[in-house]
């Protein structure tokens, strides 16, 4: 049986958890989210606790059961919780604000990088150079804070560019003077 799969999800309180026609919702304080599940994995919800069973040990069982199992306790946490992301901006003249709903970023290219965000994100920006992405969707929170972090990565001479906090970048040496 997976390991993950074989776990049940605890429920908190405050949240919810309803299946109609292999569509799971979760409803909780900070929102609401939902997914589908394949109807091979049967879902059992009890007071406390979710519990996912498959039919058989195959390969494709085996690795839906611990992805929905995985998928539905991410979506409890988020309801309850919620997820955020940390970047930060390292570079002379680097830095992010927020212009109306869209994320203004000066990252050393001629021209400032406007940046939409999705509705269900919200960024705050506690200093110039800290941008902090928060949700209740795990998946959506971690793109994002990836899409803005490709803007300009980190370089590995000096170590200018956005990185996740606690990244640790591995530095170059640079061109040593002939002679």
């Amino acid at each position: 049986m997976s390991r993950v799969g074989k776990k049940p999800i605890p429920i908190a309180k405050g949240v919810k958890i309803e299946k109609s026609n292999g569509t799971v919702k979760v409803k909780g304080p900070k929102g609401e989210l939902t997914v589908e599940v394949k109807p091979e994995i049967t879902l059992t919800i009890k007071e406390e606790e979710v519990v996912l069973e498959r039919p058989s040990d195959s390969r494709q069982h085996k690795s839906m059961h611990g992805l929905y199992r995985a998928l539905i306790d991410s979506m409890v946490t988020g309801v309850t919780t919620g997820y955020q992301k940390k970047l930060e901006i390292v570079g002379v003249g680097y830095r992010a604000e927020m212009k109306g709903e869209k994320l203004s970023l000066q990252l050393g290219y001629s021209h400032p990088i406007l940046f939409s965000l999705p509705p269900e994100i919200t960024v705050e920006i506690p200093a110039p150079t800290q941008i902090l992405i928060s949700g209740i969707d795990k998946q959506l929170v971690g793109q994002v804070a990836a899409k803005i972090r490709s803007m300009r990565p980190a370089e590995p001479y000096k170590g200018k560019g956005i990185k996740y906090e606690g990244e640790y970048i591995r530095r170059k040496a640079g061109k040593t003077a002939a002679k």
